[in-house]
């Protein structure tokens, strides 16, 4: 059976930088790059934390690098803050924090020779959650109906402030097989709730029961 989340045995993952076919294939200067601008929002060497209030010089600098990878033609969804599986049919997700956001949107406007308004920017840095999105899998069309989400970092358990979900999953490429759909559920969490540095798990309960868990090391993560 695949990675569907009909059962009653949790899945874990581990947090892990994702590369997309698109950088893979590049030629050993431009993979270099890619690979510099997708561990800079994963890697130690990158953050030492979930930034809330990021200083002048991390803006400047995740701005930047957004300008960088449009240049390295990265496709600007690659430069998510990414964790799971790095499998096709298996559950994975990504966290849009401050800095990740800006770099995000710099590389949109970049890519049409454009850039940002103060306004613009400001809008992401006044931003109260940090959204985390994750893709599971299931053998239902409505697998993922009212799925919950929680952050476990140590005892305390951390509710979101809001979750989403597809109501109807979408089918995957190898349907009627196993796993047959997919489909999101995205979550926002306070970030005055949270621990920026905190080793977490975050773990995503759909309502025909099972569990998908990820361990994050926010430590790691900008």
């Amino acid at each position: 059976m695949g990675a569907g989340v009909d059962r009653t045995q949790p899945i874990c993952y581990r947090l892990t930088a994702m590369r997309s076919e698109h950088t893979r294939r590049r030629g050993a200067q431009g993979l270099g790059a890619a690979v510099a601008f997708l561990w800079g929002v994963v890697s130690p060497a990158g953050g030492h934390a979930i930034e809330i209030q990021p200083g002048p010089a991390q803006i400047a600098a995740a701005l930047e690098r957004g300008k960088a990878a449009a240049v390295a033609r990265i496709p600007p969804d690659r430069l998510y803050a990414w964790f799971g599986s790095v499998k096709k049919l298996e559950p994975r997700g990504f966290l849009m924090t401050k800095l990740v956001g800006l770099t995000v949107m710099s590389a949109h406007f970049a890519l049409r020779s454009e850039t940002p308004s103060e306004a613009e920017i400001r809008q992401i840095l006044e931003e109260k959650t940090l959204l985390v999105s994750v893709t599971i899998f299931g053998e239902r069309p409505t697998f993922a109906l009212d799925s919950y989400v929680v952050l476990v970092q140590g005892e305390r358990t951390i509710k979101p402030v809001r979750v989403r979900f597809d109501g109807q999953a979408s089918r995957t490429s190898v349907w009627p097989a196993s796993p047959g759909f997919h489909a999101k559920v995205v979550a926002s969490f306070s970030y005055s709730d949270l621990d920026p540095r905190a080793k977490t798990r975050l773990s995503v309960f759909p309502s025909v029961g099972g569990e998908v868990s990820f361990d994050l090391e926010f430590a790691e993560i900008e």
